[in-house]
């Protein structure tokens, strides 16, 4: 057994309430964890129902932390669009929602989600600046195109229906996980080095190349290319004109006639297959579905690209509906979310976690190099589930934390102009 292993086993739910209790009673008041009696006679009856991404949501994750805590997380997987309706119109069938931060803008005037209460989150203040305060990792400002995750970080206080531009008591969803994303590339079919957006166009790739059909993200990983090429500079590529838009459309409208594209993706699997078959050689991609290429024994590289990469995040948001030892069991299962054995599983497959210094306590000293320093394995580095993914001596594709989330250029969004883009965007796909 490694030492991970023993320190996740030793986990224990009533370690865990004494730990958060000691952190976060005094300014949360009493009764935030809830009465020791109450727990050990109704725990064993409550489940919560967490929906969310299949990358967010994963059963592995809610199967421990129901081990550990004593009481049932039920995952349910949905995408971002998905997700965002059953918010608003089925609320009753979620308790806690994994919320992408632009889909905040479209469902927390929606009043079915409650303010996560701050004095009730342990680690909060070891949340990295980058999530919680909209800082780079040398107190600079980040970039604000798009949806920073801090632009819908904070609100005043239950009932609250807007997002404060300055840190409340009170958040709209607990931040969990974030990735600076790029897009992935066969460097075997390609032969030569990648370094710029601007290749996503390259006429030298017609025919192999993919974009995510996902309206809001796709259009910007458009935009890198256009800015790269030098057709266009954007005020705000996740904030675009409508002129922007039809600029930005009809680009792509022109590349398809020509034959340029070989797919449109939606899910996961979807974009695995394009790139391990060889249908496609540089496409939009997400950092698990490169991991997932490499655990097959094909080349794939998650490529880092100098006009920098587009940020996206998640937190975990309270339903309305939640109250009494429900609510409770809640927040016992926020706080475990920070703790560090979540956080470790999801570095396994590319992606960082809020608090990565409890991370690191359950990653081995190699695979904390790997993934958080940007340094060579000294063995072979394996995905949460235990395939390799990556030999000794290779390196993370765009090097350490600091340099890949340094270097984000703007963040998945969603624009004034949303049904507008969205209508363009379909006429493209269906060209």
């Amino acid at each position: 057994m490694t030492t991970t292993e023993k320190k996740a086993g030793d986990f224990s739910r009533r370690g865990f309430l004494k730990a958060s209790a000691g952190a976060a009673g005094a300014a949360a008041g009493a009764g935030v964890l809830g009465t020791p009696m109450i727990w050990a006679q109704t725990i064993k009856d409550i489940t919560l129902n967490q929906v969310g991404p299949s990358y967010s949501v994963i059963a592995d994750i809610c199967e421990k932390a129901s081990a550990d805590l004593g009481f049932k997380i039920m995952p349910q997987t949905a995408d971002s669009t998905s997700l965002m309706a059953k918010v608003v119109n089925q609320p009753e069938t979620i308790d806690i929602a994994d919320l992408e931060f632009w889909a905040m803008q479209k469902v927390w005037r929606s009043g079915q989600l409650q303010p996560v209460e701050v004095a009730k989150i342990a680690k909060w203040n070891d949340i990295t600046p980058v999530m919680k305060d909209g800082k780079n990792f040398d107190g600079s400002p980040q970039s604000m195109q798009g949806t920073t995750p801090v632009k819908v970080m904070y609100t005043g206080g239950p009932g609250d229906k807007e997002f404060s531009a300055a840190p409340t008591e009170y958040a709209t969803t607990m931040p969990t996980i974030f990735n600076a994303d790029t897009l992935g590339i066969r460097p075997d079919l390609i032969g030569r080095p990648v370094d710029s957006w601007a290749e996503l166009f390259n006429p030298e790739f017609r025919g192999k190349v993919a974009l995510m059909n996902i309206p809001q993200i796709g259009i910007m990983d458009a935009a890198m290319a256009i800015e790269a090429l030098g057709e266009r500079t954007y005020a705000d590529k996740g904030n675009m004109s409508k002129e922007e838009i039809d600029f930005t459309i009809d680009r792509l409208i022109g590349l398809k006639k020509e034959g340029h594209f070989r797919a449109f993706w939606t899910t996961f699997d979807e974009s695995v297959n394009l790139m391990a078959g060889g249908e496609v050689v540089i496409q939009s991609m997400w950092s698990p579905a490169v991991t997932a290429v490499k655990s097959r024994g094909t080349a794939c590289i998650y490529q880092g690209m100098k006009e920098g990469y587009r940020g996206w995040g998640l937190g975990m948001g309270l339903m309305s509906h939640l109250e009494g030892i429900r609510l409770e069991a809640a927040y016992e299962y926020l706080n475990w979310y920070l703790t560090g054995w979540q956080g470790a599983f999801i570095a396994r497959q590319g992606y960082y976690s809020s608090v990565p210094s409890t991370a690191k306590e359950n990653m081995t000293a190699d695979e904390w190099g790997y993934w958080y320093e940007g340094k060579p394995a000294v063995a072979d580095i394996l995905d949460p589930y235990g395939a390799v993914m990556d030999k000794a001596g290779a390196s993370r594709d765009g090097g350490s934390f600091e340099a890949r989330i340094g270097n984000i250029a703007c963040w998945n969004t969603v624009m004034d102009e949303e049904r507008y883009m969205v209508s363009r965007w379909n006429e493209f796909v269906s060209a």
